[in-house]
């Protein structure tokens, strides 16, 4: 019974530790936010998610059309091509493009855009 019961308090431990910390964005205005806990993993130098420049999206009428390659963001290490509907992209608070790639570079997790203007 003991053996449960430490086991039950250990897993529900685990479930309730600090939520993760998001690293912050840089933009090159210097305006400074935090990515969304859900979407980064590490931090400004091994984190996941990264500011991409405006060369890589083209905004179409499906939504976001992303290409990335060696370069473009510090997971990347072959090209890919990445689509995202407008109403699945979160705000980017700094006017500029985000991409949090987890667990691996072949998979979006958030895509950060700029409002659209009209």
């Amino acid at each position: 019974m003991r053996g449960i019961v430490a086991g039950v308090m250990i897993a529900y431990a685990s479930c309730v530790s600090v939520p993760a910390q998001a690293h912050e964005a840089h933009s090159p205005s210097g305006v400074t936010w935090k990515y969304d806990g859900f979407c980064c993993n590490g931090d400004n130098h091994t984190g996941d998610c990264q500011m991409i420049s405006t060369k890589n999206v083209k905004v179409t009428k499906d939504g976001y059309d992303i290409s990335l390659g060696p370069g473009d963001h510090r997971m990347i290490t072959k090209p890919h091509h990445f689509m995202m509907q407008q109403s699945q992209a979160r705000r980017s608070q700094d006017e500029e493009y985000h991409i949090c790639l987890y667990p691996t570079e072949d998979t979006l997790r958030c895509f950060y855009a700029p409002d659209m203007s009209y």
